[in-house]
């Protein structure tokens, strides 16, 4: 009875890993789809020059 719980546990723990990792991998297209767009589109700062919408 306990390999079989150990087994399902493992199972349970790899299942979860994969969603998270899927997750993130959605995260990071998503975040670099607004980065992109947030390049190209960017606000007009002060005197009429582009600005950057990032600090660095």
């Amino acid at each position: 009875m306990v390999p079989l719980l150990l087994v399902l546990l493992l199972a349970l723990i790899l299942f979860g890993a994969g969603f998270a990792v899927d997750l993130l991998w959605w995260l990071a297209v998503i975040v670099l789809v607004l980065w992109i767009v947030g390049f190209f589109v960017r606000p007009a700062g002060a005197g009429g020059k582009r600005g950057r919408w990032y600090r660095w």
